[in-house]
């Protein structure tokens, strides 16, 4: 890690640690707020999830490659793992959000790991499961310390892929002074959720990501989700309720858009909530 990577780590978790003092501008919207807290109600189905796992197949596209294969996804409230089985061997990513700092790493077919950038760790580690990714903003969004809260603004009710949807944009509060010629710090930490207008389930979450070396310049990312199917929590896939579901609607179809082209097409076909991953579940490859 350079010297100047370190000094900018050890600044970002002093400033986390002593942020009590720091002075919240902005505040978040009622009504974007209550949509939020009615989405993750339909996504839990009222009941407490703590982890899960998703096995299925994958479709992985990344210029003239275009491969098919097997895939498990595994997250919690702060983390995500990828691990994929294609012809060309496998492809893996971790990103790890409750550790102090966060992070990440990916590897290839070669095996080699590779530490994500830091900017890049800073919007959803579990994008696939939009459950957590909505808990965590909620669980942070009423606290007092400036570090820890997320913004949460309705921006409106619009079309989207022929579904219309509430659009609710969420960022994070800096802990520190943004620095200048940088990019904010609500920007690195900004997603976008789309929920459909009927059932206030997620159709889709967007973000950004930057190259290693410019964290200035944003590469769209897009993820949607179909294919919704009720799971008990023990899951069993409950199948299609009617009226007020008491179980977990987790998505089973889930795609996965960088720069506006394909480049991953998920499709579930097994779920098992609540299976005890650990910590180390989430380490560095």
């Amino acid at each position: 890690m350079s010297r100047a990577r370190s000094f900018f780590l050890v600044g970002f978790v002093f400033s986390l640690s002593f942020s009590l003092a720091a002075q919240q501008t902005a505040t978040s919207s009622p009504q974007a707020l209550t949509l939020l807290q009615k989405s993750l109600a339909a996504l839990t189905g009222g009941q407490s999830i703590t982890d899960v796992t998703l096995s299925g197949t994958a479709r992985h596209i990344a210029g003239s490659d275009d491969e098919s294969g097997s895939a498990t996804l595994k997250a919690n409230a702060g983390a995500g793992r990828m691990d994929l089985s294609l012809s060309s061997g496998p492809r893996s990513e971790v990103e790890n959000f409750s550790g102090t700092p966060p992070a990440g790493s990916w590897s290839g077919p070669d095996s080699v790991s590779h530490a994500m950038a830091f900017h890049n760790l800073l919007n959803e580690p579990a994008w696939f499961f939009p459950a957590f990714a909505i808990a965590r903003r909620l669980s942070a969004s009423g606290s007092t310390t400036p570090a820890a809260s997320y913004i949460v603004s309705y921006v409106g009710q619009e079309t989207r892929d022929g579904q219309t949807v509430h659009h609710i944009s969420v960022s994070q509060t800096a802990p520190f002074p943004d620095s200048p010629g940088a990019p904010t710090f609500a920007h690195l930490t900004q997603v976008d959720f789309f929920l459909d207008s009927a059932t206030l389930l997620p159709a889709a979450i967007t973000f950004n990501i930057h190259p290693d070396n410019n964290a200035l310049l944003d590469l769209p990312v897009e993820i949607r989700f179909s294919d919704y199917r009720v799971v008990s929590p023990s899951g069993v896939v409950a199948g299609l309720q009617t009226g007020a579901v008491s179980s977990p609607q987790i998505p089973f179809h889930i795609q996965k858009f960088l720069n506006n082209t394909l480049l991953l097409d998920f499709q579930a076909q097994t779920v098992t909530p609540n299976s005890g991953l650990t910590a180390s579940t989430f380490g560095a490859l």
